[in-house]
């Protein structure tokens, strides 16, 4: 089905809840996110970015509203469940193993596996196809620690292309990685959405990038959380007071932020 909606936001409220108390970071939140389409969630540093992704994923639950994953509350979902319809790729670093990149593709077959986690065909087909997508296959045998980390940031993404998910979400991937990288990562995962027609949403203060390369925009600003194609942001001035700083401005002409004489 054509722009099928995977996962939506209804007028969620954002935050932490601490002995009854509740403390809202962002409120009043909607917004859909279809298959196939490269989305990119951006906005100031401790808008709650992070705590959007959180909330949307079920990691935590939102303080009103609620998140549908292919028309199911998310909160209705069992772990495994979840892990069947949506992949995570978080920035924490991987904890200390022998692992091979190969291995770690392979762990994103773990929701399908049975108890002793052997690779059936399928497994093996699905874990074939990450690597191929993601051009990794001249890695497979090297240990995780052994490669450079835009790389590791491919393997990642392979690991949860493995996973067979419709719906695939990262937490700043560009971070620490230089401009070359940045650039790579933004058009694999543009080669993507439009190869495996999978949604894909990523937050990132990469904003340029982002503008040029993403299909849709959620943008924050402690006012109101906006969803839109970049072109029709930029017409609408929505990245004029991005930034609470008079020596950065965004220019329109440019559809990308420069900075006044200092």
């Amino acid at each position: 089905m054509e722009n099928k909606i995977i996962l939506q936001a209804e007028n969620i409220s954002i935050g932490y809840s601490h002995k009854k108390k509740h403390k809202v970071v962002a409120e009043n939140i909607s917004f859909s996110l279809k298959k196939g389409k490269l989305i990119s969630l951006i906005g100031a540093n401790g808008i709650g970015k992070s705590t959007l992704l959180r909330t949307i994923t079920g990691i935590q639950k939102p303080i009103s509203g609620d998140v549908f994953l292919n028309d199911k509350k998310i909160a209705d979902y069992t772990s495994l469940q979840l892990a069947q319809q949506l992949s995570l790729v978080l920035t924490e670093s991987l904890p200390p193993s022998n692992l091979t990149v190969f291995e770690l593709v392979a762990l994103g077959r773990q929701p399908y596996t049975n108890w002793i986690g052997t690779l059936a065909d399928e497994d093996k087909l699905k874990i074939n196809e990450a690597i191929d997508l993601t051009q990794i296959r001249h890695l497979t045998n090297k240990k995780h620690y052994e490669i450079s980390d835009g790389q590791l940031q491919k393997v990642l993404i392979a690991r949860a292309l493995a996973q067979d998910t419709p719906l695939i979400i990262l937490d700043e991937p560009t971070t620490h990685l230089d401009l070359l990288h940045k650039v790579s990562l933004f058009k694999l995962l543009k080669k993507l959405t439009s190869e495996t027609q999978k949604c894909i949403l990523f937050s990132t203060h990469d904003i340029d990038l982002a503008i040029q390369l993403s299909d849709e925009i959620i943008l924050m600003t402690p006012e109101k959380v906006i969803q839109e194609e970049p072109k029709t942001l930029i017409q609408n001035h929505a990245f004029d007071d991005l930034f609470q700083d008079e020596n950065i401005k965004f220019d329109i002409e440019k559809a990308k932020f420069i900075f006044k004489d200092l």
